[in-house]
């Protein structure tokens, strides 16, 4: 793990002369959003984005779940099966469902035992999908251990989310898209958000969890204090990477507010709203926000 801090504050240090040799030979379009974006609180090239993220997961592939603990306290684990009761996959019958940056499986895993166990259905399927193969390798020894693996149940395949191949990843084939803890750490929101349009079948789900902001000011500064001083420190002990944890605090602190992701699904095709009850009707906060479960219907 410490290897894995020292390649993240290298690869941090060579975006730097890649960002201004780029930016000497091109002229900047005052209007353009897209040659810059944001790693945690640091602003860095956008092409550079891609591979400090996955520097990231490298590093906490094998303590994903210690990760998830440190995050919220362990909580995530009720959250993912109230994300997965909320969509009752199998209700209706065996559907097709693509799991983005779900490498470790926990979400796919979550589908396929409600669906079995609640409805009977052993026909329901779930793509895994990641750009990160560590986290892919990490999610198939896992679903050794279980009766999904070598089915046609389960499937893993290394992917961007912004980006999936048409010849793998058809348009309007899968019934349900999840992505849990992972839209955050995507290059452009906007293009993972019309990628999922895109190959959901119309009447398809998009489910997203996600680490959100905080709405009563109390436990929003407790969540701070926790966040920024205990979460690297646990990153520190726990996996000897404090540098992984501290990016993974500040994107979440650069997430869009609840508003205003449930208005870029709602740009990107998504009919939002009458789903939960609250501001927006459109999400559903966790522990108050803490985290957020975002929905939407391909129109």
């Amino acid at each position: 793990m410490q290897a894995s801090s020292r390649i993240l504050r290298a690869a941090v240090k060579r975006t730097r002369p890649l960002g201004a040799r780029q930016n000497h030979s091109r002229p900047q379009d005052p209007s353009s959003s897209t040659s810059t974006t944001h790693f945690g609180f640091r602003t860095v090239p956008e092409e550079s984005k891609e591979s400090l993220v996955r520097g990231v997961f490298d590093s906490v592939a094998s303590s994903y779940d210690v990760m998830n603990d440190a995050m919220s306290l362990g909580v995530h684990r009720l959250w993912k099966d109230n994300f997965i009761s909320l969509l009752r996959p199998g209700s209706k019958g065996p559907i097709r469902v693509i799991d983005v940056a779900g490498g470790t499986g926990d979400i796919a895993l979550r589908v396929l035992d409600f669906a079995r166990e609640k409805y009977a259905d052993r026909e329901t399927s779930v793509d895994v999908v990641d750009i990160n193969g560590e986290m892919l390798k990490e999610g198939h020894r896992r679903f050794k251990k279980t009766m999904y693996h070598d089915t046609p149940q389960v499937a893993f395949q290394e992917a961007n989310a912004q980006a999936m191949p048409e010849d793998r990843f058809p348009s309007n084939t899968y019934d349900l898209y999840t992505i849990a803890f992972g839209i955050r750490n995507v290059t452009s929101i906007k293009d993972a958000l019309k990628e999922a349009h895109r190959v959901l079948k119309p009447g398809g789900t998009f489910a997203c969890l996600e680490f959100n902001k905080v709405t009563n000011p109390v436990l929003g500064q407790i969540y701070d204090q926790y966040s920024f001083s205990v979460i690297p420190l646990l990153g520190t002990i726990l996996a000897g990477d404090r540098e992984s944890y501290q990016y993974l605090v500040e994107s979440i602190r650069r997430f869009p507010s609840q508003p205003e992701f449930a208005r870029l699904i709602s740009e990107a095709g998504f009919a939002t709203g009458g789903n939960f009850e609250g501001d927006g009707g459109a999400w559903r906060d966790l522990w108050g926000g803490i985290a957020c479960i975002h929905m939407g219907v391909k129109v």
